[in-house]
């Protein structure tokens, strides 16, 4: 995933966020099997690369997408309840957060604020917006799968199911 370090566009983009002391602080927290701060990277740069493609917004979209995930809960922490208002309410805190350190623009805004719709109930109203939207989509499934496939073959590996599944498969 560390290739889009070597795209000069996007680092000459995003370089001042990556390397924000705050949010180097994101890779600190799990998020969806993984760390937040890398989750951020994947939804920014793939928004990135689709946007250019699309002709439209992609300085604000690989700005925000690193901001979409800006904030400091760690959610496995948390019961059932307070994660889910958190589910609810981090657009909003990670917007704030963002607006702390940096002069957004009102599609960055947008962006940040809209990126788990319908669910936050902010409407996305850019095409960058939804664009956001659903690569997050995209990469949270993507990431809770690899995490859940991980966890299960440590689990096969550690227990005498791997001994049945070998026995089972070279039958």
């Amino acid at each position: 995933m560390k290739k889009y370090y070597n795209d000069k566009e996007y680092m000459d983009i995003v370089s001042n966020i990556l390397n924000n002391n705050e949010f180097k602080k994101l890779e600190t927290y799990m998020h969806h099997g993984d760390n937040r701060m890398d989750h951020c990277v994947r939804v920014s740069y793939y928004s990135y690369l689709i946007a250019k493609k699309l002709n439209l917004h992609y300085k604000d979209v690989a700005r925000a997408g690193l901001l979409h995930d800006f904030f400091f809960v760690n959610n496995q922490e948390l019961d059932f309840v307070t994660r889910t208002k958190v589910l609810f309410n981090h657009p909003k805190i990670a917007l704030k957060n963002a607006m702390n350190i940096y002069e957004l623009s009102l599609l960055e805004q947008n962006i940040i604020e809209s990126h788990m719709f319908p669910i936050g109930l902010t409407l996305p109203r850019y095409k960058e917006s939804w664009l956001v939207n659903l690569v997050d989509d995209y990469y949270s499934i993507y990431e809770r799968v690899i995490s859940i496939t991980k966890s299960i073959k440590e689990f096969i590996s550690k227990s005498r199911i791997k001994k049945r599944v070998y026995a089972f498969l070279n039958k």
